[in-house]
Parts: C-alpha cells; structure tokens; sequence
C-alpha cells in the first residue's frame, strides 16, 4: 500500500489536492503568530492574526496561486530606547494558508493588534451534463482488437490456454 491519500483509481485529476496537503502540514508546525479561522457566514471565512507591536507598513498581504501568504517584518525603532524585559516579539514572520478553488480575498484590515482578512466563497451550481452514449461502429471480426488492459507486474499471471482434444 502507497503512503498516497488519493492513491485510489477512482480519484482522478486530485494529485494537485496531494501536493496542497503536504505544503499546509509544513506550515501548521510554526504557531507564531497565532490566529484563529472563523466563519462568519454560509459563504464568508475571516482569517484573524495576532499581530501585536506591528504596523500595517510591516505586513504583506499576497496571493500566490492558491496559497494566502502573511508576511511580517518589523523595522528595528529600537534605537535608543533601553528594555528593561521584551516580552513583545518583534521577529518576521511567514504564515501561508491553502485556499481552496473559487475563494476569493474580499479584504484586509487592523483593528486593536489584531489583523483581520476576509474570504468569500461563493457558493456553487450545480450542475449536471448529460453525455450521450453512441454506437461505435461494427467491424468486421478479424478487424477486432482486443482491448489492452494495463496489469501491474506484480500481478500479472501466466495465460495458459487449454485446448480439448475430443
């Protein structure tokens, strides 16, 4: 058995969904800063970070194909100022999250610290296609091919054909 979550034949056209889940669980190891994902309606998520001691000039908001990517970098203004205890991280950061096909980013704003980012997901139709089923045309028999079916080796058996002789 494949280490492979869609590894099933019956799932075509998804190794795309493979690649997004192994780049989401690397990201998910870093929990600064922290955030919270919410959803605000049937069709509206709001992403919220903690971003205390960052001005919006220090955060960058981009959208690389389907990945949210958060980036923070504070500038040192520290010149001249003594801290006595630094409890306030002022390190960058890179938070990415998946998004899934058709979210969209409605918004970025700050409020309190806290930076807020809104996704909608539009609800989809449905939609349903009739496929027409045609007769192929018939060949003569000694023009027939067999079908090629496609065994793996590690199953492929040995044909032996019997022939009666009565």
């Amino acid at each position: 058995m494949s280490g492979r979550v869609f590894g099933s034949p019956m799932f075509l056209g998804f190794d795309h969904l493979e690649q997004m889940l192994e780049r989401a669980s690397k990201n998910a190891s870093d929990g600064y800063p922290p955030y919270n994902i919410e959803q605000v309606s049937p069709t509206t998520l709001r992403i919220t970070l903690a971003v205390a001691g960052f001005v919006m000039e220090d955060l960058h908001i981009t959208q690389e194909d389907n990945q949210l990517v958060i980036r923070g970098r504070q500038s040192d203004d520290g010149q001249g100022r003594i801290f006595l205890h630094r409890g306030i991280a002022a390190r960058q950061f890179q938070k990415a999250f998946v998004l899934a096909e058709g979210i969209e980013v409605g918004g970025a704003w700050m409020d309190n610290g806290l930076l807020h980012i809104e996704l909608t997901r539009p609800q989809p139709e449905a939609r349903i296609r009739k496929i027409e089923i045609s007769r192929a045309p018939v060949a003569p028999s000694h023009e027939r091919v067999p079908p090629v079916v496609d065994v793996p080796p590690a199953r492929k058996q040995r044909v032996v054909r019997v022939i009666d002789e009565e």
